[in-house]
């Protein structure tokens, strides 16, 4: 019900493509206050911006100010998503996050606390097992600052992706073409490979890919299988926000002034990436599944989108 219920929208293929143009448009116009800042300040430091690299940039900003101005694209990109869906589809912000009667905030929080109370104690079992690799990096203004630029902004980044993948496209494809698992794959694949200029690839190589990729297909079965993207939504926020506030390091995509930072040597084996997807996905999705009792699984994974018989409960608002 979830992606049939976009055949009550504005669907033609056409609007799609214009509204990721419009999507895309609205994350470089969010790029624009970054982009002045960190030009002005490498122009005062009289450094070539041609070769500025990552380590240089972090020099130039405050940590917290970069962490504020590279997530004001993902905020701007998600009004981008909100102003396309209302405008180009005339689909409500119900209708693109659940097939229920109501978003299920519930649903939401559980995720949302779930993950963020078992990954930070993976972090704390890590931090217990290999003192050696963490050093303490607690200040009560930047952290506090931190934790303020974080609760703000870094659930919006998440809801971002989420409303673009597991929500736009996954309906308009799934719409489009008429079956599941081809939205489940592309927008799986796509989400993981959007991944691909963090520097984590670059330190730990393109088998990193694959954990993004598997994340992907992770949060595209919640999705299907619970019909909205709650779950999705509240895993996201989880994922990013704990990590940012407990633990950060010289070369992750959110190098914050967190509670702990990570001073090993950036290494990583074929058990870490698949571990994930092998072990803890499946754990996660067998909670889920349980709780809310979800079932019909090839029909909600791989089965046909066809227009008719929808419910009261997909229609609009």
């Amino acid at each position: 019900m979830y992606i049939k219920q976009a055949f009550n929208i504005k669907h033609d293929w056409w609007l799609y493509i214009a509204g990721i143009a419009i999507i895309v448009i609205a994350v470089i116009l969010g790029q624009i206050p970054y982009t002045i800042i960190l030009i002005a300040k490498a122009v005062e430091a009289g450094l070539d911006l041609q070769n500025l690299d990552m380590s240089q940039t972090m020099r130039l900003l405050d940590s917290n100010l970069n962490l504020f101005l590279m997530l004001l694209s993902f905020a701007a990109g998600l009004l981008g998503i909100f102003f396309v869906v209302k405008t180009l589809h005339k689909q409500t912000l119900k209708s693109l996050t659940t097939s229920r009667l109501k978003i299920d905030w519930r649903r939401f929080w559980f995720a949302f606390l779930f993950w963020g109370i078992v990954s930070s104690g993976l972090v704390l079992a890590d931090h217990y097992m290999s003192p050696e690799n963490y050093v303490f990096n607690f200040k009560l203004v930047p952290f506090l600052i931190l934790a303020a630029v974080a609760i703000l902004l870094v659930p919006l980044q998440t809801s971002f992706e989420e409303y673009l993948f597991r929500g736009y496209l996954m309906q308009g494809i799934g719409v489009l073409c008429k079956n599941k698992w081809v939205p489940l794959i592309f927008t799986s694949v796509l989400f993981g490979l959007l991944h691909i200029a963090n520097p984590e690839i670059e330190k730990l190589g393109y088998i990193l890919l694959v954990h993004y990729i598997g994340t992907g297909f992770f949060l595209g079965v919640i999705t299907l299988m619970d019909e909205g993207l709650e779950l999705a939504l509240g895993f996201h926020a989880a994922n990013n926000l704990f990590t940012a506030l407990l633990v950060t390091a010289d070369w992750t995509a959110f190098q914050t002034n967190s509670v702990l930072r990570d001073i090993s040597d950036p290494d990583i084996g074929s058990f870490e990436i698949f571990a994930s997807i092998l072990i803890i996905y499946p754990i996660l999705i067998f909670v889920f599944a349980k709780v809310y009792k979800w079932t019909n699984w090839k029909d909600k994974l791989t089965g046909p989108v066809t227009n008719d018989q929808l419910s009261n409960a997909s229609l609009p608002e």
